[in-house]
């Protein structure tokens, strides 16, 4: 039974010991002064695009109100109230951005349907004027030189960027045993449906954001599990697109043969929406030059009937009754199923091998004043701080470090890893889908390391919460490269026809009870006054 509910030499940067205060200070969320916003007629908890796009063309509300409204549900619940730490700055220009785009508004232009929506993004997203940090304290004051080319598609589609979001330090590879969610700089995040709980993945500040209704739309990255992770954790639909759909110029990496953005949203529209905007052709990131899915419009290929005759390839479990529900779900919808295994790769992992080299990358397209230059930059600070750097330590760093690409063996073993990898994975992919004429995998989640070894694109959508604990559960449609529309319409049909996704506040009320985002008629008394009489129970 269900609850129903390539790298320039490096520059020499003397690391200094101790952290100014000053430092400290960009760890603390900090943005315009806002004044308290008039009420809106929009529940921001369960907003998505249509009913934000609907309330801006009835003039119902603006998008600098808008923007406000959403400042103080981040003021109410990441940096006061629970304390979710979700969202670690604020964009400084998000309310000159939305004037800007409501002043188009009333001339008649709008750019499309994320116009005058905000949008928040990772910390490892290049956005001008903020600093991009992976949750560092040795790039607290790492300021770009640009928008990251696919923030700059978000905003010519008319996208407001008001923030960014936490995540796990360097997206969680910066040591083992990590917890989720954790970083130096930003604390930690917690998960709105259940605080005891990982946020999961590394994308967990905007898996939490997206939850709690921080934001329209959220991005995350991922390199194996930082997007779908936090989405199943967090109760959202989230998109592992192809490598290669969408730049990753601009975005810390760690990967760049698996690295990718995407969305995660509340809906399987505010995803396709989103992503038809993140894709492009970038002549700096290679991966883009093959991608067939520029200026494609996503929205076009959901349908509630879209797994009506689909062959849907499932891989078994027995041990989640909301995921057996699922696929009950999918067989009522039209869809055949077919029991299939998903094998792997033999060959070992390369983000170790790959970090140092695309980092230092990254690092060198900053500017000359930039804090740091090379990862050994880094690793030397995080030594000199180790007290406010090194919590948990930081040895996937120095692992890292210790490659040498130019070295000809290390070079053929990596290669060799690199290519094995991709073409195992890839085959066992397609080999179960063409083997079986399938048009998607379905699982548990259990496709997903198999998946972004591949580079192939996976659709998370919520599926229900657990009876014992209401948790959230989620089911992931896997399939071969591109195929992201297809994908998109099996988890809208699926989505539409069990209308499973709740908010955290539905699941969880007592985390955001007494807040400013519950009305204080429904508060508790406890809220307010001490019910506990002298000399009962507080001996």
């Amino acid at each position: 039974m269900l609850f129903s509910l390539l790298p320039s030499l490096p520059r020499t940067r003397r690391v200094t010991s101790g952290i100014a205060a000053g430092l400290l200070a960009a760890a603390v969320v900090a943005g315009p002064a806002v004044a308290a916003p008039k009420p809106l007629p929009l529940d921001l908890s369960t907003a998505g695009v249509a009913d934000v796009q609907a309330g801006l063309a009835s003039r119902s509300f603006t998008s600098e109100a808008l923007v406000q409204a959403y400042l103080a549900g981040i003021d109410a619940l990441s940096v006061n109230g629970p304390h979710l730490n979700s969202v670690r700055s604020i964009n400084p220009s998000a309310l000159a951005d939305a004037k800007a785009l409501d002043a188009e508004r009333k001339k008649g232009k709008v750019r499309g349907p994320l116009h005058g929506v905000p949008v928040l993004v990772k910390d490892n997203i290049d956005v001008a004027g903020m600093p991009t940090t992976a949750g560092s304290v040795a790039l607290a004051k790492s300021f770009p030189a640009a928008d990251a080319p696919m923030i700059a598609e978000l905003k010519k589609a008319g996208a407001i960027i008001i923030g960014k979001t936490n995540l796990t330090e360097f997206a969680n590879f910066m040591t083992n045993g990590m917890p989720a969610g954790y970083s130096s700089l930003g604390g930690q995040v917690l998960n709105p449906y259940d605080a005891s709980q990982t946020p999961s993945g590394s994308s967990a500040g905007s898996g939490s954001a997206g939850a709690a209704g921080l934001a329209t739309l959220t991005i995350g990255t991922e390199t194996s599990g930082s997007i779908l992770s936090p989405a199943r954790a967090n109760s959202l639909v989230g998109v592992k697109p192809t490598v290669g759909i969408a730049s990753r110029t601009g975005i810390i990496p760690i990967s760049a043969t698996q690295d990718t953005a995407g969305p995660m949203t509340k809906s399987v529209y505010d995803a396709a929406v989103l992503l038809g905007a993140m894709t492009g052709i970038d002549p700096e990131d290679p991966a883009t030059a093959a991608n067939p899915s520029d200026n494609v419009d996503f929205t076009a290929a959901l349908s509630d009937s879209s797994l009506v005759g689909a062959r849907l390839g499932y891989v078994a479990s027995n041990t989640d009754p909301v995921y057996t529900a699922s696929l009950e779900a999918l067989r009522a919808q039209g869809a055949t199923l077919v029991p299939v295994t998903v094998g792997g790769t033999t060959a070992p992992s390369i983000l170790t091998l790959e970090f140092e080299r695309d980092l230092n990358a990254y690092l060198a397209r900053l500017p000359e004043d930039a804090p740091m230059d090379t990862l050994s930059d880094i690793i030397a600070y995080n030594s000199a701080n180790a007290p406010a750097a090194l919590k948990f330590g930081q040895t996937l760093l120095t692992d890292s470090e210790a490659v040498d690409l130019g070295d000809p063996a290390q070079s053929a073993r990596y290669e060799a890893a690199r290519d094995t990898g991709l073409a195992e994975t890839r085959a066992a992919i397609d080999t179960v889908l063409t083997g079986n004429d399938l048009d998607a995998i379905v699982s548990n989640s259990a496709t997903t390391g198999v998946g972004a070894r591949a580079g192939y694109p996976s659709v998370i959508v919520p599926s229900g919460y657990s009876e014992a604990n209401r948790r959230p559960s989620g089911i992931v449609f896997l399939g071969t490269a591109w195929s992201e529309a297809d994908l998109l319409g099996f988890a809208y049909d699926f989505e539409q026809a069990t209308r499973a996704w709740q908010t955290p506040q539905n699941i969880n009320p007592s985390l955001f009870r007494c807040t400013s985002v519950v009305p204080a008629s429904e508060w508790d008394a406890s809220c307010t006054t001490t019910t506990t009489k002298p000399g009962k129970g507080n001996k």
